[in-house]
């Protein structure tokens, strides 16, 4: 029996190629074995997926701090978990769009005396770079954390595996319960994804703290630092990609003509806010 990837002579009894590591692979082709293939290469759907979840609650620094410390087996990787959570945050908004359209999901609540062409064109965009939005939180999260929160002295790119976990962990567990809100009172949605933006950051603290631990007083200190200049880097974010829509023509000066421009990007940034969730 040879390996039909390399090439090399197998016993009867691998289970794995010892020249290439592929698996050996007996059977013909099933909606089972073919599952179980997909499950394997690109979300590794086992027992470890379960275990990184409830780990992630009761014990993220054995996670996080194992992964960084090269313990790469025990729990599921941090770019398989955000997969996953993108995947599901993509079904959200696909389950939005498709069932309840734009006009149920009024992203004109809170927008104060900014324009109708504003309000709707901003809406489009909150749905349309839903992605986007997902991905540039972490580097928003990551870099106030580097630089304020940590105490174990990580590096950037190690940061970023922090919030990478830490994004893709909230948003699978967050998953349910935002398809249930959708399903019973789509219009309360956007309040409930407001309000649990403070969870979510109450979340990112207390991993840290787990990661790092801080002294009360320095958690304290250190939160409030760190909370601020998130704020501020996401003031930054939502004000950059507003600025850069309107060079490439998505938003035109007009846009902003009736309100004061500060009440705009304010709205904006409330309306972004929802994608906290």
């Amino acid at each position: 029996m040879t390996c039909k990837n390399c090439g090399t002579t197998l016993r009867t009894d691998f289970s794995y190629c010892p020249g290439c590591g592929a698996k050996v692979i007996r059977k013909r082709i099933t909606l089972k074995n073919l599952w179980t293939d997909f499950a394997e290469r690109f979300f590794n759907l086992d027992n470890t997926l379960l275990k990184t979840i409830a780990h992630l609650f009761t014990h993220p620094e054995q996670v996080i701090g194992g992964y960084l410390n090269g313990q790469r087996k025990k729990y599921l990787n941090p770019i398989s978990y955000f997969t996953i959570a993108l995947t599901l945050s993509g079904l959200l908004v696909f389950i939005i769009q498709k069932f309840y359209g734009a006009e149920v999901f009024d992203f004109s609540q809170g927008a104060g005396r900014a324009t109708p062409e504003f309000a709707k064109k901003w809406s489009e965009i909150v749905f349309d770079l839903n992605a986007f939005f997902f991905v540039m939180y972490i580097p928003v999260l990551a870099f106030p954390a580097y630089l304020i929160m940590n105490k174990a002295k990580y590096n950037f790119p190690e940061n970023l595996i922090v919030f990478i976990y830490i994004l893709a962990h909230y948003s699978v567990c967050s998953f349910p319960i935002s398809l249930v809100s959708v399903a019973i009172d789509p219009t309360g949605y956007l309040d409930l994804s407001r309000v649990v933006i403070g969870f979510k950051l109450d979340y990112c603290i207390y991993v840290l703290q787990r990661l790092h631990n801080f002294s009360w007083k320095a958690l304290i200190f250190r939160s409030s630092l760190f909370l601020s200049l998130v704020v501020i880097l996401f003031f930054m974010l939502v004000i950059g990609l507003m600025a850069a829509l309107l060079v490439v023509g998505v938003f035109e000066l007009k846009d902003f003509a009736a309100p004061p421009k500060p009440q705009a990007i304010s709205s904006a940034i409330n309306w972004a806010s929802y994608k906290l969730l």
